[in-house]
Protein backbone atom coordinates (compact mmCIF):
# COMPACT_ATOMS: atom_id res chain seq x y z
CA UNK A 1 0.00 0.00 0.00
CA UNK A 2 1.38 3.51 -0.58
CA UNK A 3 1.71 6.08 2.17
CA UNK A 4 -0.72 8.37 2.76
CA UNK A 5 0.06 12.23 1.43
CA UNK A 6 0.76 14.54 4.12
CA UNK A 7 -2.27 16.49 3.15
CA UNK A 8 -4.26 13.39 3.91
CA UNK A 9 -2.36 12.40 7.25
CA UNK A 10 -3.12 16.01 8.19
CA UNK A 11 -6.80 15.84 7.71
CA UNK A 12 -6.91 12.43 9.41
CA UNK A 13 -5.44 13.79 12.25
CA UNK A 14 -7.62 16.99 12.75
CA UNK A 15 -10.74 14.72 11.71
CA UNK A 16 -9.62 12.28 14.56
CA UNK A 17 -8.62 14.86 17.16
CA UNK A 18 -11.93 16.59 16.82
CA UNK A 19 -14.27 13.57 17.13
CA UNK A 20 -12.25 12.79 20.07
CA UNK A 21 -12.25 16.15 21.61
CA UNK A 22 -16.49 15.90 20.88
CA UNK A 23 -16.23 12.69 23.04
CA UNK A 24 -14.13 13.44 25.26
CA UNK A 25 -14.54 17.10 27.07
CA UNK A 26 -18.44 16.56 28.12
CA UNK A 27 -17.30 13.80 29.50
CA UNK A 28 -15.23 15.46 31.20
CA UNK A 29 -17.13 18.43 32.38
CA UNK A 30 -20.06 15.94 33.70
CA UNK A 31 -16.74 14.61 36.18
CA UNK A 32 -15.35 17.57 37.07
CA UNK A 33 -19.06 19.02 38.28
CA UNK A 34 -19.51 15.85 40.15
CA UNK A 35 -16.16 16.62 41.76
CA UNK A 36 -16.51 20.51 42.82
CA UNK A 37 -17.58 22.43 45.24
CA UNK A 38 -20.49 24.58 45.41
CA UNK A 39 -18.91 28.12 45.12
CA UNK A 40 -16.78 27.20 41.89
CA UNK A 41 -20.18 25.95 40.15
CA UNK A 42 -21.66 28.92 41.00
CA UNK A 43 -18.42 30.83 39.79
CA UNK A 44 -18.18 28.69 36.39
CA UNK A 45 -21.94 29.15 35.79
CA UNK A 46 -22.72 25.75 36.70
CA UNK A 47 -20.57 23.36 34.40
CA UNK A 48 -16.33 23.19 35.96
CA UNK A 49 -14.05 21.57 33.25
CA UNK A 50 -11.00 21.84 35.98
CA UNK A 51 -11.90 21.79 39.58
CA UNK A 52 -9.76 23.69 41.63
CA UNK A 53 -10.98 22.34 45.38
CA UNK A 54 -12.42 18.42 44.60
CA UNK A 55 -14.55 17.50 47.04
CA UNK A 56 -16.24 13.79 47.18
CA UNK A 57 -19.35 15.22 48.74
CA UNK A 58 -22.25 14.05 46.07
CA UNK A 59 -20.90 10.94 45.62
CA UNK A 60 -21.18 10.24 49.84
CA UNK A 61 -24.41 11.84 49.51
CA UNK A 62 -25.89 9.55 46.62
CA UNK A 63 -24.31 6.39 48.15
CA UNK A 64 -25.92 7.68 51.42
CA UNK A 65 -29.33 7.95 49.79
CA UNK A 66 -32.03 5.06 50.23
CA UNK A 67 -33.51 6.36 46.35
CA UNK A 68 -30.43 6.29 44.60
CA UNK A 69 -28.44 3.22 46.58
CA UNK A 70 -32.13 1.12 45.51
CA UNK A 71 -32.30 2.00 42.09
CA UNK A 72 -28.63 0.84 41.56
CA UNK A 73 -29.99 -2.61 43.07
CA UNK A 74 -32.80 -2.87 40.75
CA UNK A 75 -30.24 -1.90 37.65
CA UNK A 76 -27.68 -3.73 38.54
CA UNK A 77 -30.37 -6.97 39.34
CA UNK A 78 -32.34 -6.46 36.20
CA UNK A 79 -28.99 -6.20 34.03
CA UNK A 80 -27.40 -8.92 35.27
CA UNK A 81 -30.68 -11.76 35.24
CA UNK A 82 -32.24 -10.35 32.26
CA UNK A 83 -28.81 -10.30 30.57
CA UNK A 84 -28.26 -14.22 31.15
CA UNK A 85 -32.13 -14.72 30.82
CA UNK A 86 -31.71 -13.10 26.97
CA UNK A 87 -28.53 -15.31 25.81
CA UNK A 88 -30.13 -18.43 27.13
CA UNK A 89 -33.04 -17.77 25.56
CA UNK A 90 -31.20 -16.44 22.34
CA UNK A 91 -28.41 -18.99 22.18
CA UNK A 92 -31.04 -21.79 22.21
CA UNK A 93 -33.08 -20.26 19.59
CA UNK A 94 -29.96 -19.31 17.08
CA UNK A 95 -28.59 -22.80 17.64
CA UNK A 96 -31.70 -24.49 17.05
CA UNK A 97 -32.50 -22.35 14.13
CA UNK A 98 -28.90 -22.95 12.76
CA UNK A 99 -29.91 -26.61 12.12
CA UNK A 100 -32.42 -27.82 9.04
CA UNK A 101 -35.64 -26.70 9.76
CA UNK A 102 -38.59 -28.92 8.98
CA UNK A 103 -39.90 -26.53 5.84
CA UNK A 104 -36.96 -25.27 4.43
CA UNK A 105 -35.73 -21.65 3.68
CA UNK A 106 -39.65 -21.13 3.44
CA UNK A 107 -40.32 -21.93 6.98
CA UNK A 108 -37.43 -20.46 8.34
CA UNK A 109 -37.69 -16.68 6.99
CA UNK A 110 -41.76 -16.68 8.01
CA UNK A 111 -39.87 -17.28 11.74
CA UNK A 112 -37.26 -14.96 11.25
CA UNK A 113 -39.69 -11.81 9.78
CA UNK A 114 -41.87 -12.58 12.69
CA UNK A 115 -38.95 -11.63 14.61
CA UNK A 116 -38.53 -7.85 13.52
CA UNK A 117 -42.08 -6.85 14.05
CA UNK A 118 -42.88 -5.29 17.29
CA UNK A 119 -46.64 -6.00 18.74
CA UNK A 120 -46.76 -2.58 19.41
CA UNK A 121 -47.26 -0.43 22.56
CA UNK A 122 -51.24 -1.30 23.68
CA UNK A 123 -50.88 -4.80 23.08
CA UNK A 124 -47.40 -5.16 24.86
CA UNK A 125 -49.02 -3.29 27.69
CA UNK A 126 -52.33 -5.25 27.86
CA UNK A 127 -50.53 -8.58 27.95
CA UNK A 128 -47.87 -7.43 30.67
CA UNK A 129 -50.82 -6.49 32.61
CA UNK A 130 -52.61 -9.68 31.92
CA UNK A 131 -49.73 -11.82 32.84
CA UNK A 132 -49.97 -9.56 36.41
CA UNK A 133 -46.54 -7.95 35.57
CA UNK A 134 -47.39 -4.76 36.57
CA UNK A 135 -45.33 -3.04 39.30
CA UNK A 136 -43.07 -5.84 38.98
CA UNK A 137 -39.64 -6.14 38.39
CA UNK A 138 -40.01 -8.61 35.82
CA UNK A 139 -42.27 -6.15 33.64
CA UNK A 140 -38.02 -4.45 33.15
CA UNK A 141 -36.74 -8.24 31.94
CA UNK A 142 -39.15 -10.40 30.48
CA UNK A 143 -40.00 -7.81 27.56
CA UNK A 144 -36.39 -7.40 26.66
CA UNK A 145 -35.40 -10.97 26.70
CA UNK A 146 -35.20 -11.24 23.13
CA UNK A 147 -33.80 -8.73 20.04
CA UNK A 148 -34.15 -10.00 16.29
CA UNK A 149 -30.92 -8.68 15.34
CA UNK A 150 -28.95 -10.27 18.38
CA UNK A 151 -30.52 -13.56 17.08
CA UNK A 152 -29.93 -13.30 13.72
CA UNK A 153 -25.74 -12.43 14.65
CA UNK A 154 -25.78 -15.49 16.88
CA UNK A 155 -27.03 -17.93 14.38
CA UNK A 156 -25.38 -16.57 11.37
CA UNK A 157 -21.94 -17.30 14.20
CA UNK A 158 -23.43 -20.67 14.39
CA UNK A 159 -23.57 -21.56 10.96
CA UNK A 160 -20.31 -20.88 10.47
CA UNK A 161 -19.23 -23.45 13.07
CA UNK A 162 -17.82 -26.67 10.37
CA UNK A 163 -20.79 -29.59 10.56
CA UNK A 164 -18.00 -32.02 11.05
CA UNK A 165 -17.40 -31.27 14.44
CA UNK A 166 -21.11 -31.16 15.48
CA UNK A 167 -21.06 -34.68 13.13
CA UNK A 168 -18.69 -36.41 15.60
CA UNK A 169 -20.07 -35.49 18.24
CA UNK A 170 -23.50 -36.80 17.24
CA UNK A 171 -21.76 -40.47 16.42
CA UNK A 172 -20.25 -40.27 19.48
CA UNK A 173 -23.72 -40.89 20.76
CA UNK A 174 -24.08 -36.83 22.44
CA UNK A 175 -27.23 -35.26 22.32
CA UNK A 176 -28.01 -31.70 20.52
CA UNK A 177 -27.44 -30.02 24.22
CA UNK A 178 -24.50 -31.98 24.74
CA UNK A 179 -23.23 -30.47 21.26
CA UNK A 180 -24.51 -27.19 22.22
CA UNK A 181 -22.94 -27.02 25.77
CA UNK A 182 -19.69 -28.88 24.57
CA UNK A 183 -19.02 -28.23 21.02
CA UNK A 184 -19.99 -24.85 20.06
CA UNK A 185 -20.40 -22.83 22.94
CA UNK A 186 -16.81 -23.23 23.44
CA UNK A 187 -16.12 -21.87 19.77
CA UNK A 188 -18.64 -19.09 20.51
CA UNK A 189 -16.85 -17.21 23.13
CA UNK A 190 -16.26 -13.98 21.21
CA UNK A 191 -19.66 -13.32 19.83
CA UNK A 192 -21.36 -15.07 23.41
CA UNK A 193 -19.37 -11.67 25.08
CA UNK A 194 -20.28 -9.47 21.92
CA UNK A 195 -24.30 -9.88 22.31
CA UNK A 196 -23.98 -10.38 25.81
CA UNK A 197 -22.56 -6.79 26.08
CA UNK A 198 -25.28 -5.57 23.47
CA UNK A 199 -28.29 -7.32 25.84
CA UNK A 200 -26.22 -5.54 29.17
CA UNK A 201 -26.15 -2.29 28.14
CA UNK A 202 -29.40 -2.37 26.54
CA UNK A 203 -30.67 -3.19 30.07
CA UNK A 204 -29.08 -0.98 31.63
CA UNK A 205 -29.92 1.84 29.88
CA UNK A 206 -33.55 1.30 29.45
CA UNK A 207 -36.29 3.10 31.24
CA UNK A 208 -39.36 3.14 28.90
CA UNK A 209 -40.50 0.05 30.72
CA UNK A 210 -40.93 1.14 34.22
CA UNK A 211 -42.12 4.00 33.03
CA UNK A 212 -45.11 2.15 31.58
CA UNK A 213 -45.15 -0.61 34.07
CA UNK A 214 -43.30 0.67 37.21
CA UNK A 215 -45.48 3.20 39.49
CA UNK A 216 -43.90 2.08 42.73
CA UNK A 217 -40.81 4.51 42.87
CA UNK A 218 -38.56 1.78 44.78
CA UNK A 219 -38.46 -0.48 42.10
CA UNK A 220 -36.98 2.49 39.66
CA UNK A 221 -33.52 1.70 37.98
CA UNK A 222 -31.43 4.05 37.97
CA UNK A 223 -32.20 5.44 34.58
CA UNK A 224 -35.38 6.69 35.72
CA UNK A 225 -33.71 8.29 38.67
CA UNK A 226 -30.99 10.26 35.30
CA UNK A 227 -34.34 10.89 33.87
CA UNK A 228 -36.61 12.19 36.39
CA UNK A 229 -33.67 14.65 37.64
CA UNK A 230 -30.93 14.90 35.38
CA UNK A 231 -32.49 15.23 31.81
CA UNK A 232 -36.15 16.79 33.17
CA UNK A 233 -34.24 19.42 35.55
CA UNK A 234 -35.97 18.07 38.69
CA UNK A 235 -34.15 18.90 41.59
CA UNK A 236 -33.28 16.42 44.19
CA UNK A 237 -34.19 17.26 47.68
CA UNK A 238 -32.94 16.22 50.98
CA UNK A 239 -36.05 14.72 51.71
CA UNK A 240 -36.15 12.43 48.37
CA UNK A 241 -32.38 11.61 48.68
CA UNK A 242 -33.12 10.39 52.89
CA UNK A 243 -30.53 12.73 53.70
CA UNK A 244 -30.09 15.52 56.18
CA UNK A 245 -27.90 18.09 53.88
CA UNK A 246 -27.67 17.93 50.27
CA UNK A 247 -24.75 19.21 48.13
CA UNK A 248 -25.26 21.93 45.26
CA UNK A 249 -28.08 19.85 43.20
CA UNK A 250 -25.60 20.57 39.63
CA UNK A 251 -23.05 18.43 41.49
CA UNK A 252 -25.39 15.63 42.62
CA UNK A 253 -27.18 15.64 39.20
CA UNK A 254 -23.55 14.99 37.33
CA UNK A 255 -22.58 12.28 39.88
CA UNK A 256 -25.88 10.49 39.12
CA UNK A 257 -24.77 10.29 35.72
CA UNK A 258 -21.34 9.68 36.27
CA UNK A 259 -22.69 6.53 38.57
CA UNK A 260 -25.09 5.56 35.77
CA UNK A 261 -22.21 5.82 33.24
CA UNK A 262 -19.37 4.10 35.30
CA UNK A 263 -20.57 0.50 34.98
CA UNK A 264 -20.73 -0.23 31.04
CA UNK A 265 -17.36 2.23 30.52
CA UNK A 266 -15.85 -0.39 32.74
CA UNK A 267 -16.64 -3.34 31.65
CA UNK A 268 -16.59 -2.27 27.73
CA UNK A 269 -12.56 -3.00 28.13
CA UNK A 270 -12.34 -6.14 28.97
CA UNK A 271 -15.07 -7.16 26.18
CA UNK A 272 -13.45 -5.02 23.51
CA UNK A 273 -11.21 -7.61 21.81
CA UNK A 274 -14.22 -9.69 21.49
CA UNK A 275 -16.13 -7.41 20.06
CA UNK A 276 -15.24 -6.38 16.05
CA UNK A 277 -14.25 -10.27 15.95
CA UNK A 278 -17.99 -11.29 17.15
CA UNK A 279 -19.69 -9.32 14.98
CA UNK A 280 -17.95 -8.93 11.97
CA UNK A 281 -17.28 -13.24 12.24
CA UNK A 282 -21.20 -13.44 12.56
CA UNK A 283 -22.02 -10.66 9.57
CA UNK A 284 -19.75 -12.45 7.23
CA UNK A 285 -21.00 -15.65 8.06
CA UNK A 286 -24.19 -14.54 7.32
Amino acid sequence: MEKPSLPLTIAKTFVITAISLAVVVPMLVVVSTSFASGAQIREAGGYVLFPTDPTLEAYRTIFASPLVFRSLGVSVFVTVVGTLLALFVTICMAYALSRPVLGGKFMLMAIILTLFFSPGLIPMFLMVKQLGLLNSIWSLILPGVFAGFNFIVMRSFFMGIPAELTEAARIDGASDFRILRTVVLPLSKAVIAVIGLFYAVGFWNAFFNAMLYINDQTLWPIQMILRSYVIQGTSLTADQLGVQQTPPPQSIKMAVVVVALAPIVLVYPFLQKYFSKGVITGAIKG
